[in-house]
């Protein structure tokens, strides 16, 4: 509902239109009548499984042929523990942009940068900035700090007894750390951390996940690490949860801002002002100007960070590479800088929460793999290289866009390449 009286008023206009206004609010009553028979639900990825589930799908003809192609030597039980209720596969095309020179503390060379989107104008986009910053000899990268939290609750009668609590969570930090541990190979607890609101005490755990992202590694440790203090502290809780919506896990948070989760990452370049005019069509002082106004837009928006697509780079690349497409809320906050210099533009990015893994999750896919490989980043190892390689993916895609802008291309670039020919639009 619009919230302006006029513009509610012509919503309603249009609304009740053709039925009134009692017709149209008996469709929001609840229909207990003959309930929809739900998919066959399963993890199991066999043939038997899948039909089974078919089988229970109405839908027009050739729909299942289009997501379970039959045929060819596709192994469906790959996909088997990292989705439920299997019916096929989505296909989406994959464009390659660069590759990337990037000169960082663990990524170092030219790197692919695989792509999977539906948007056309990204994969252009992203290829010029790259191509703009391998002629200014790429991009310098540094992986800053590393860190997954989780934040358990835990709920008191009084703020004395959460007091309490947390005097003995203190004291036995080692062993609370000992059992969070005890439950992965390749995590520690790094640090924890006490936020206690009169009688709400919170325990923000933070761990160091190795090559992984892990999310599902830091909520398994700190399961175990809250059995162990409701089981042992002498005050106990009313009631906790694992996961008590600190943590900043799959949002914008001005928490996660300030300190990191995931991978905090860092790139930059100087760029001379002629590389600006050949790729770009601007100039340094200009792409300034715009990033001066774009900054106090961001204030104005209320935006945590201030920077211009980001998401559009790492959804992108996230897809293609098996990482969890829903981190993009809290990957893509950051900030983008620019400065006019002597001898050109200076530009960075900066990613407090880049939430990125080159082992587990969808990272062991076939084709994610492959991109992985592309990128010669797939395996243990290549984590903290590939947070670099994302900064200068972003860092590639800042320049081009708001170059773009600057030069007033923007407009003209997306109806060159977003329209298929021959296709009449609106």
């Amino acid at each position: 509902m619009p919230r302006g009286s006029n513009q509610a008023r012509i919503f309603l206009q249009e609304l009740f239109q053709e039925q009134g206004g009692e017709q149209l609010l008996e469709r929001l009553a609840p229909q207990t009548d003959d309930p929809p028979v739900s998919v066959a639900a399963g993890i199991s990825i066999t043939d038997r499984a899948v039909e089974r589930r078919w089988k229970r799908i109405t839908c027009a003809p050739g729909i299942r042929d289009v997501l379970l192609p039959s045929g060819g030597d596709v192994d469906h039980s790959v996909y088997e523990g990292n989705i439920e209720n299997y019916i096929g596969r989505v296909m989406l095309p994959v464009g390659l942009a660069g590759p990337l020179r990037v000169n960082g503390l663990f990524a170092k060379g030219d790197y692919y940068l695989p792509l999977a989107t539906t948007e056309a104008a990204l994969v252009a986009s992203y290829h010029r900035g790259a191509t703009l910053l391998n002629r200014a000899g790429g991009c310098s990268a540094l992986l800053l700090a590393e860190g997954v939290v989780r934040a358990p609750g835990f709920a008191f009668a009084t703020a004395r007894e959460s007091g309490r609590f947390v005097t003995w969570v203190l004291e036995n930090q080692d062993r609370i750390r000992a059992a969070a541990e005890a439950t992965t190979r390749h995590g520690s607890l790094s640090d924890l951390r006490i936020q206690l609101t009169g009688n709400h005490v919170y325990l923000l755990f933070e761990y160091q996940t190795g090559d992984a992202s892990g999310q599902n590694m830091a909520t398994i440790a700190t399961e175990a690490a809250c059995a162990l203090i409701n089981e042992e502290s002498p005050v106990h809780p009313e009631y906790s949860f694992v996961e008590a919506n600190m943590s900043g896990d799959k949002k914008a948070s001005a928490l996660s801002f300030q300190n990191v989760r995931g991978r905090h990452v860092t790139a930059e370049a100087t760029i001379a002002a002629d590389l600006i005019e050949r790729y770009l069509h601007t100039t340094p002082q200009h792409m300034t100007n715009y990033w001066r106004m774009s900054a106090m837009g961001g204030v104005l928006s209320g935006t945590i960070g201030v920077q211009g697509h980001y998401a559009n780079g790492l959804a992108a690349l996230y897809i293609a590479c098996g990482q969890d497409a829903a981190c993009i809320s809290e990957s893509a906050v950051g900030l983008t800088r620019f400065e006019t210099r002597s001898d050109g533009l200076y530009a960075s990015v900066t990613l407090p929460n880049l939430m990125v893994g080159t082992v587990g999750g969808g990272t062991g896919l076939p084709s994610q793999q492959a991109c992985l490989a592309l990128m010669g980043l797939s395996g243990s190892g290549k984590a903290r290289a590939l947070a670099e390689v994302c900064a200068g993916l972003v860092l590639a895609g800042e320049l081009s866009i708001i170059g773009a802008l600057a030069a007033g291309h923007f407009t003209r670039a997306h109806k060159k390449l977003a329209r298929k020919r021959g296709t009449p639009h609106g």
